[in-house]
């Protein structure tokens, strides 16, 4: 991997919206997951900028080119007593791969994860993407084995809440 200095991050802005958004729906084709995508820019607006949001994004940017993104927000540790910041997405458009863009922005985000008095700086990655998975632990995460994410999503969602 070479290192590219270029690389400027900084917190998004409701002008960023457009280009996360492209930058989801890379990702979701990449995982092949892009059957699941439903957001829409101003759903994404709402979550980063409404009167409530629900997340932050960081912003990767090389020249005024927005080429990577990272979406966060907190959690809670009821073990540490403390918030932590889980990482929701991280993405570094294909044509910037390479250069450390990703470990930069992995860096910012456990800086704001440590400003913030955080207990920890979390996110999942799929069983399948060894690349991923490598990089990672190459940063100094630990795959946690033992450990599997639940979810409730749709019909059964519904069907929990009014069981």
């Amino acid at each position: 991997m070479t290192f590219d200095n270029k690389l400027s991050i900084r917190p998004a802005q409701g002008s960023d919206v457009a280009h996360i958004h492209a930058m989801i729906v890379e990702l979701a084709v990449f995982e092949k997951l892009d059957h699941m995508v439903v957001a829409t820019e101003a759903m994404l607006h709402e979550g980063l900028f409404g009167s409530k949001p629900a997340c932050e994004a960081i912003i990767g940017e090389v020249n005024g080119e927005v080429v990577s993104f990272a979406l966060f927000f907190h959690n809670f540790s009821t073990f540490l007593t403390k918030k932590g910041l889980y990482l929701e997405d991280l993405y570094v458009r294909q044509a910037h791969r390479g250069k450390g863009y990703g470990s930069r922005m992995l860096k910012r985000l456990a800086q704001i994860a440590v400003e913030r008095n955080c207990g920890r700086f979390e996110w999942s990655v799929l069983d399948w993407n060894e690349p991923a998975i490598k990089f990672y632990q190459a940063m100094g995460a630990a795959i946690l084995p033992d450990w599997r994410v639940c979810r409730v999503t749709g019909e059964a969602l519904i069907a929990l809440a009014e069981r």
